[in-house]
C-alpha cells in the first residue's frame, strides 16, 4: 500500500468529521483505514450535494458512482472529475471539504491498494448514494434546493439513501472482515438500514436551521402542516412553539431508530469490542443530542446546538467500560435518553 495516499486519508478525516475522527481508529487493520475511504467518498458525494449547483452536481454525482468501479482507465477520469467538480463547488463550501473533492484521486487510489473483499460493499453504497440523492433532487425538479419533503416516508428514503445505505456498507465490511461477525449477517443486515437512518434523522432535527439558511429542508411537509407550517415559516419566531412541537413529533421516531441502531449494536459480537464501540460512539451521541434537541427552541436560532465535549468524553468512557455487557450497554442507553439535560452525571 502506498504510504503517501493513505496518509492523506487518515489526516483529512479529522478535518471533516469530529465524529468520525473518535470511532474509526478504534476499527482493526485494514477494516480501520477502509471505513475512512468509504466515509470520505460518501463526504464528497454529501459536499456536491450541498455544494454544487443542481445542474451541475446531479452529472457529477453520476460520474462519482461510475469511478468507484475501478474500470480500467480509472486514474484519468478522476483527475477531469476532481477538476470539474472543484470548480463547480460555490465559494462558500467549506475549505477541508472543496479539498477532498480536489483529491478525489488521491482517496479512490487508497481505495484501489487495499483488499480486494473491501471494494464490493464501499462501490454499491456510493453508487446507491449517488443515485438517490439524485432521484431526490429530480423530484424537486433538479433545482439544488429542496424544501420539505412528501411525507415522513419520503423523509425516511432520503435518509437511506445518505445514510442507511452506510450501514449496509458497514456490514458487508464487518462481515468480509470478521469470521465472529459472519454468522450474524442476516441479523445485522435487516437492521443495518435503521442505525444510518437514526444518525441521519437526528443530524437533519438538531441542524434544521442551518440547512434553511442554505436554502434546504428534509422534514416532512405534510408534519410541518399538521402544526401550522410550512418550510418558509418553520424558522419564525412567532410560530417557535408550534415548531418545538413538530419536532418533539420526529425526536419520537428518531428514538425508536435508535433502539433498533441498539439492537445492531448489540447483535456484534462481544470478541470485538472494536466493532461495537465504532457504532456505540455514534449512538449515544445522537441519543444525547436529541435529548437536547427535545423542547428546545435554540434549534431554530442561528447559532448551532451542540452537547458538550465534556458530554462526549464522558460518554465514550461510559461506553468503554460497558462494551461487553449488553445489560450494562442497555441501561446506559435507557439513562441517555431519560435527559442528558439532567447532567452527565446521572450514567455513571
Amino acid at each position: 500500500m502506498k504510504v503517501q495516499v493513505a496518509s492523506f486519508c487518515r489526516t483529512q478525516l479529522p478535518r471533516v468529521s469530529r465524529t468520525f475522527a473518535l470511532n474509526i481508529p478504534l476499527l482493526p487493520e485494514p477494516l480501520d483505514l477502509a471505513v475512512t475511504v468509504a466515509y470520505l467518498l460518501c463526504r464528497i458525494a454529501d459536499t456536491l450535494e450541498d455544494e454544487a449547483p443542481g445542474a451541475l452536481h446531479g452529472a457529477l454525482l453520476d460520474e462519482l458512482g461510475g469511478l468507484v468501479s475501478l474500470e480500467p482507465g480509472w486514474e484519468a477520469r478522476a483527475r477531469s472529475f476532481a477538476r470539474r467538480a472543484r470548480l463547480a463547488l460555490r465559494d462558500e463550501a467549506p475549505p477541508a471539504e472543496a479539498e477532498l473533492v480536489s483529491e478525489t484521486p488521491t482517496v479512490l487510489e487508497t481505495l484501489a491498494s487495499l483488499p480486494s473483499w473491501v471494494h464490493p460493499p464501499i462501490a454499491r453504497c456510493v453508487r446507491t448514494m449517488a443515485g438517490g440523492m439524485n432521484q431526490i433532487q429530480r423530484m424537486h425538479g433538479g433545482s439544488g434546493q429542496v424544501m420539505g419533503l412528501p411525507d415522513l416516508q419520503a423523509t425516511f428514503m432520503y435518509c437511506y439513501y445518505v445514510a442507511g445505505v452506510v450501514g449496509e456498507m458497514l456490514t458487508g465490511l464487518f462481515v468480509a472482515s470478521s469470521p465472529r461477525v459472519a454468522w450474524r449477517e442476516e441479523r445485522l443486515m435487516s437492521r443495518a438500514p435503521a442505525f444510518g437512518r437514526a444518525l441521519q434523522l437526528t443530524n437533519i432535527l438538531k441542524d434544521v436551521r442551518e440547512d434553511l439558511d442554505r436554502g434546504s429542508c428534509w422534514l416532512p411537509r405534510d408534519r410541518m402542516a399538521a402544526h401550522g407550517l410550512t418550510p418558509a415559516t418553520l424558522a419564525l419566531p412567532s410560530l417557535r412553539a408550534n415548531a418545538v412541537a413538530l419536532l418533539d413529533e420526529l425526536v419520537a421516531v428518531a428514538r425508536r431508530e435508535l433502539d433498533v441502531a441498539l439492537e445492531y449494536s448489540l447483535a456484534l459480537p462481544v470478541e470485538e469490542p472494536g466493532l461495537r464501540l465504532f457504532c456505540l460512539y455514534p449512538l449515544f451521541f445522537a441519543a444525547a443530542t436529541l435529548d437536547v434537541v427535545e423542547g428546545n427552541p435554540a434549534v431554530f436560532e442561528p447559532e448551532p446546538v451542540k452537547i458538550p465535549r465534556e458530554t462526549v468524553a464522558m460518554l465514550m468512557q461510559l461506553t468503554q467500560e460497558r462494551v461487553g455487557s449488553d445489560e450494562a450497554l442497555r441501561a446506559l442507553h435507557a439513562s441517555v435518553s431519560r435527559g442528558s439535560r439532567d447532567g452527565a452525571e446521572a450514567w455513571s
